[in-house]
């Protein structure tokens, strides 16, 4: 038989853990007494702490500072911008209400004219239209409305706006009507002046008209009664208008080299630069003199 070999076994040395407890206890409360009796741990690690801890405390406490600032004023400003684009949307809301509301008192305030307009004239059927388009220029010498042989327009039936007289309708398809306005170059309407009836005619002229004015010429003024201020309207001996309509006021008269007739300026009583919704006389005149162009 091989002989047994038995193997030492080694010795653990085990310390109960009731003295390891103790062992620490004994030292930390040591490490205490040590500390509040000599500085010799004070000292030395206020200083490394001083020099090392500190400073590294401060910046990690200045990090933080304005990493909330900053935090704080991101906040701030995605509040601003909320409270911006709701500030720029009322805004948008109350421009488009303001707009509407500045539409209708347009509209409104173009009615209550139509409405002057139509109450001074009662002893003429009319109808109300809307200007649609205008040829090239700075001034409505001639436009299309809106209405047409559907709605009873004829040619020759007269145009009202503002004061008076707009003009004359002088070509209609189904649904739309061409004018041709008393400042057109084209234009003559035999007029008179309403104080006195004397005749004169009243010429359309753009050059004119770019000063303010309308011309006048062949003004029979036997009694040198006419003067500035005078209204002068439509006159009974027009072929084309219905009479009593009013054109404008007398602003300069004088007398031709003919010492028979005289030639001057009307201020016209309708605006051609700003004219959106007219009246159209429904009546045309049945006449067979022909004294317009």
């Amino acid at each position: 038989m091989s002989p047994v070999v038995r193997e030492k076994k080694e010795k653990h040395i085990r310390v109960p853990d009731r003295y390891i407890l103790l062992i620490v206890t004994l030292a930390c409360a040591g490490l205490i007494a040590a500390s509040y009796l000599t500085p010799v741990f004070t000292g030395p690690l206020y200083a490394v702490s001083e020099y090392l801890v500190i400073p590294f405390q401060e910046g990690i406490s200045a990090v933080g500072s304005y990493l909330i600032d900053r935090s704080e004023a991101l906040a701030r400003m995605r509040r601003l911008e909320e409270e911006n684009a709701t500030l720029r949307a009322e805004i948008r809301e109350l421009n488009e209400k303001n707009a509407e509301l500045s539409m209708e008192q347009y509209e409104l305030t173009s009615l209550r004219e139509l409405y002057a307009l139509d109450s001074r004239y009662a002893g003429y059927r009319k109808t109300g239209a809307r200007i649609i388009a205008r040829d090239a220029g700075n001034y409505f010498h001639s436009f299309i409305v809106d209405k047409g042989e559907e709605d009873g327009i004829l040619v020759n039936m007269n145009v009202l706006a503002d004061s008076g007289l707009v003009g004359r309708i002088t070509a209609v398809g189904p649904h739309w009507a061409r004018v041709m306005s008393i400042i057109d170059d084209e234009s003559n309407v035999a007029s008179q002046v309403l104080s006195t009836q004397d005749t004169l005619i009243v010429s359309g002229s753009l050059a004119a008209y770019n000063e303010g004015y309308l011309s006048f010429s062949r003004l029979i003024n036997r009694e040198e009664q006419v003067a500035p201020g005078d209204k002068v309207v439509t006159g009974n001996i027009s072929g084309k208008y219905q009479p009593g309509i009013l054109i404008g006021y007398i602003a300069e008269i004088t007398k031709d080299s003919n010492n028979l007739t005289w030639s001057g300026r009307i201020v016209p009583a309708v605006d051609f630069e700003h004219l959106d919704t007219v009246l159209i006389v429904l009546d045309v005149k049945d006449s067979t003199m022909d004294t317009d162009d």
